[in-house]
């Protein structure tokens, strides 16, 4: 089992800044891919920010350029910096932890989101 804990998440206004954190706690085995997804009001899921245990990254294609994803594999943390955020950031953001072992189904492990409300 694995356990995520997101933290930093909060109201800021528009253009501004927020550094989100998760933290991962138990097995780690076969945990190589973290991420960031979110999900806004009456919309589905999406994908923000992926990472892998070596350090390599995918974006949404509409947040390059203002989130950037991070890792510290020694402490188990995962981060999302937030830059030039809009009100369309608006969402719940939920961390994510893949677990892949050769021979077995991929399993998610979700954390219980933080909230993230950009508004003036």
């Amino acid at each position: 089992q694995v356990q995520l804990v997101e933290s930093g998440g909060g109201l800021v206004q528009p253009g501004g800044s927020l550094r989100l954190s998760c933290a991962a706690s138990g097995s780690m085995f076969g945990i190589s891919l973290m991420g960031w997804y979110r999900q806004a009001p009456g919309k589905e899921r999406e994908l923000v920010a992926r990472i892998t245990r070596g350090g390599s990254t995918n974006y949404a294609d509409s947040l390059k350029g203002r989130f950037t994803i991070s890792r510290d594999n020694a402490k188990n943390m995962v981060y999302l910096q937030m830059n030039s955020l809009k009100p369309e950031d608006t969402a719940v953001y939920y961390c994510n932890a893949r677990r892949s072992v050769v021979g077995l189904q991929d399993y998610d492990y979700w954390g219980q989101g933080t909230q993230v409300t950009v508004s003036s």
